[in-house]
């Protein structure tokens, strides 16, 4: 009830976002009960097709632990801790209000595939869809639930898990090496895989899994190279800025490269987009620019959290009498920093992607 009621009482931003949140969960919802019918259909494994979908799966999780860390309702204040909502509860309520969005954004998806494959009230488009949802062939029921659940749960898990109280965080250079060596181990791993085996998309979550480590790293060298050689008050603003942001931008940063780097590959005049078989049939084409949009969304969700977080800091600028054009020249110079750093990484690993899948 609780949940429900923050939910209820939420600003429009905030509720247009857990409005994305749901079609995001939809689009990937439709995407899981696709890979089970066919599944249901052909008679060889499904297993590689099931593990390419969980790829806009967990992009879609980590949309929504961004949307909830925004999320006004999930932040400790004053006052709270009397009436029994610390930060643990606040936590909690978070991650049921999370469950909610992605429970609403399964059943739609549920609703819709079954309404395209003729199950509710005949055939819509004259059929169009009957043939790729393999209408065919009975749906199982179970099934189809279990794989909903996974969204809910997992999105719920992990909303819980990103807002728990922490004492202490690491520093964002702590998580490079350990980034660095997922990603040469996905590299290797891509090397040696089939095309069409289950290894080649173990491989693209272990180099994206790196990147996403290496990412607060990257954040932070930005920050670094922007202050580098006698700054001055603005880069010095716009570095140590960074510099603080890191932790909150690098994981979706890194995350967004990842997914760049993979539509470099896919789409390089000798790489494998025109030999190979697309991995998830006629759905490739839309699971991939679901996956890009919420990378996209996650970072520019996270750049909201770091801009809430600095709120006092920029409201203490603008009482100091600091104009109000040298506040969005450091928020430019900062992004300008971000594109400078991530452009040369995606396109290396880009290149290095495309030399282990030409083998």
């Amino acid at each position: 009830m609780l949940s429900l009621r923050l939910a209820r009482g939420s600003r429009p931003a905030v509720q247009l976002r857990r409005l994305l949140v749901a079609a995001a969960c939809a689009a990937s919802g439709f995407l899981l009960l696709y890979v089970l019918a066919d599944a249901e259909a052909r008679a060889t494994g499904s297993l590689p097709l099931l593990l390419w979908a969980l790829v806009p799966l967990a992009a879609t999780v980590q949309f929504a632990v961004a949307v909830a860390r925004t999320d006004p309702a999930a932040r400790p204040r004053e006052g709270l801790d009397a009436v029994g909502l610390g930060p643990v509860r606040l936590a909690l309520a978070a991650a049921v209000s999370t469950a909610l969005a992605c429970s609403l954004g399964g059943a739609l998806a549920l609703a819709v595939f079954l309404h395209l494959r003729g199950d509710l009230t005949g055939l819509p488009f004259d059929g169009a869809g009957a043939r790729l949802l393999h209408a065919g062939r009975p749906l199982p029921v179970a099934a189809a639930l279990t794989l909903l659940a996974l969204l809910p749960l997992t999105a719920s898990a992990a909303t819980a898990l990103a807002l728990r109280p922490r004492r202490s965080g690491p520093t964002p250079q702590s998580g490079v090496p350990w980034g660095v060596a997922l990603v040469a181990c996905g590299l290797a791993l891509l090397a040696y895989a089939r095309p069409d085996g289950p290894a080649t998309p173990a491989a693209g979550a272990l180099i994206a899994l790196g990147l996403a480590l290496a990412g607060p790293g990257l954040a932070y060298a930005c920050g670094t190279l922007v202050q580098a050689v006698r700054p001055g008050a603005l880069r010095l603003l716009a570095g140590r800025t960074l510099q603080e942001e890191a932790s909150r931008l690098g994981r979706p940063l890194g995350v967004l490269c990842a997914v760049g780097a993979a539509a470099l590959t896919a789409l390089a005049p000798n790489g494998p987009g025109g030999e190979a078989t697309p991995p998830l049939g006629p759905l490739t084409v839309p699971a991939a620019v679901l996956v890009a949009l919420c990378a996209a969304a996650s970072l520019l969700t996270a750049a909201v959290e770091a801009r809430q977080a600095r709120s006092a800091a920029r409201a203490a600028l603008l009482d100091l009498g600091t104009p109000g054009t040298v506040l969005r020249t450091a928020a430019g110079l900062r992004a300008a920093a971000l594109l400078a750093g991530c452009v040369p990484l995606v396109w290396g690993v880009a290149q290095l992607t495309s030399l282990a899948l030409a083998r």
